[in-house]
């Protein structure tokens, strides 16, 4: 039997105990599109992949790269689901205390 407990306050969430949330969050790296100049248009990129890639192959390491996407699960419990939609960055919202005049 699977066992589940929310990922936030730990309360049993597998069958018979309460309801359960699956919460998908995905984070990804917002690039700004290139500019196209006119040496970008005399290049010949066919050319320059082929050199990168011997020289990838001739130093034999993988290049260093900054993950693309991160993806992230979580099991959430009712009441802690809840919390998140009210503040989903874990900041409470602005409380105003205006005066009563």
């Amino acid at each position: 039997m699977l066992h589940y407990s929310c990922d936030q306050c730990g309360k049993d969430l597998s069958a018979g105990g309460a309801d359960r949330f699956v919460l998908k969050m995905e984070g990804r790296a917002a690039g700004r599109p290139a500019e196209l100049t006119d040496d970008d248009l005399d290049t010949d990129h066919i050319e320059e992949m082929a050199l990168l890639l011997e020289e990838l192959e001739e130093s034999g390491t993988e290049p260093d790269l900054p993950p693309v996407c991160t993806k992230l699960r979580f099991d959430l419990c009712s009441a802690c689901f809840r919390k998140f939609l009210l503040a989903p960055l874990g900041r409470e919202a602005a409380k105003f205390d205006f005066s009563p005049n």
